[in-house]
């Protein structure tokens, strides 16, 4: 056998079929490794193979849902309205939802075209949403619903061919020995500062984690948020990341926490936000960009959770724009539902879902397992590309012709996205000039472009 490193990359020649085979595997788990792998942490096959899924299923649903629905002012209402605990901590004994339907929800995220769905398990307030043995705060013990949700979302996700990921806060509004306060939860009454003892802390983490990764099934993902919240501490991420992927090795670990991704993540989340884009305020610089899956995550409504007075409903074409653009950035969209303290999810936000799943089952070739078209999009165009083709979304369907400057790709022919009509176009250098179709319906559309 002999074995060398190249500039492309490890080469071997070996006679017998067998070592080959074997050899072979073996590097191609070195290689993913130095593509997908960091400092100190090393994917096991199963999660290369889960990033891998995750990269091309370019749409999941989120749901941010939880007691503080009851209040109709956010998933933030009792840090906003400085609530006292012994205040916050009537509302379980009003949260009720006897309209939930884990199924309904499950049929309708199939229906939207996503391939997972994300649920809070557990948000800042501290409320678990599962049969939690580290605490009675929780559904099942706390609630006059006494159903764990989680449970039956997730059994109902999968029913439908869903894989499951789990937000987790790391945060806590709630608990005495989380304390001292962080950027947040200064001003809430009830917690005893002298009580606070971050291994405490730290442990219960990681016994509710093992319980979720544990009693659940298979878990794809862990969604970390509020590292933010103290973002000097020692969160001990070398602990928890190793913890979730020595029981579940496949489930992904993501972090929101704004910055470059650490040793033991699997996959990076923009907030609101493009990938290197900071519009929001939420954003991540473009040096913090890795290399790992990416996802984007934005609303349908205003604020993630319930809000009764949200007036800032997006329409049918800024979700799927939404889409789009994080496809083109070789990302993915979490896209947030809100669910009411009944359990039903408001109407316009299943209708924004619906015709998601429409456009896709018509266009879907063009998103899901796409990569980033490496053409900066406008408001008016974004690019994917898949093997030989690259798709080109049309934003504004009253367009008669585009214009895009540094197009790069040699060109075959341009059509329709149904092969059945050529398109004109011109190139001059590197700039393309596209006579766009006349298109009855106002629809964001896409042409095929044929590379040679």
């Amino acid at each position: 056998m002999i074995l060398f490193l190249g500039e492309e990359g490890f080469h071997y020649k070996l006679n017998n079929y067998s070592m080959r085979k074997v050899v072979f595997t073996l590097l191609m788990i070195v290689q993913l490794c130095v593509v997908y792998g960091q400092n100190g942490y090393t994917p096991s096959l199963s999660n290369l193979e889960n990033r891998k899924w995750f990269e091309e299923s370019r749409f999941g649903v989120f749901i941010h849902w939880g007691v503080y629905s009851v209040l109709g002012d956010g998933e933030w209402v009792m840090n906003n309205q400085k609530f006292g605990l012994e205040e916050y901590s009537l509302l379980p004994s009003f949260f009720n939802p006897i309209a939930y339907d884990a199924k309904e929800w499950a049929k309708i995220f199939k229906k939207s075209g996503a391939k997972y769905v994300t649920f809070t398990s557990r948000h800042h307030d501290g409320f678990s949403l599962w049969h939690t043995k580290q605490s009675n705060y929780n559904i099942v013990d706390a609630t006059p619903f006494k159903r764990d949700v989680l449970k039956e979302l997730t059994d109902a996700c999968r029913e439908e061919g869903l894989k499951v990921m789990f937000y987790y806060s790391l945060l806590d509004w709630k608990r005495d020995d989380y304390l001292p306060a962080g950027k947040t939860g200064k001003d809430l009454g009830g917690r005893d500062s002298s009580k606070g003892d971050w291994d405490s802390y730290i442990n219960f983490m990681k016994a509710q984690l093992t319980e979720l990764l544990t009693d659940y099934g298979t878990i794809d993902g862990i969604w970390f948020d509020g590292h933010w919240d103290k973002p000097d501490e020692n969160w001990r991420y070398e602990e928890i990341y190793s913890l979730i992927h020595s029981i579940q090795p496949q489930c992904l670990v993501g972090n929101n926490h704004h910055m470059a991704p650490i040793p033991g993540e699997d996959f990076q989340m923009f907030e609101r936000d493009l990938p290197g884009q900071n519009l929001t305020g939420f954003g991540t610089k473009q040096e913090d960009v890795g290399s790992l899956p990416k996802e984007v995550c934005g609303t349908i409504a205003g604020s993630w959770g319930f809000d009764i007075k949200d007036r800032q409903r997006k329409s049918f074409n800024e979700v799927l724009s939404y889409l789009i653009n994080a496809a083109s950035y070789d990302a993915n969209l979490l896209l947030n539902v809100g669910p009411m303290p009944n359990g039903k999810i408001q109407d316009y936000q299943i209708e924004r879902l619906l015709e998601l799943g429409s456009w896709l089952e018509k266009y879907g070739e063009s998103i899901y397992g796409s990569s980033g078209g490496k053409i900066p999009g406008t408001n008016h165009y974004a690019f994917t590309k898949k093997n030989k083709e690259c798709f080109l979304h049309v934003l504004d369907p009253s367009l008669k012709e585009l214009e895009i400057k540094n197009f790069i790709y040699p060109i075959k022919e341009i059509s329709s996205f149904n092969k059945e009509s050529k398109i004109k176009y011109e190139i001059d250098k590197d700039k393309l000039k596209i006579r766009l179709p006349h298109t009855a319906e106002n629809e964001v559309y896409v042409l095929r472009i044929k590379i040679k």
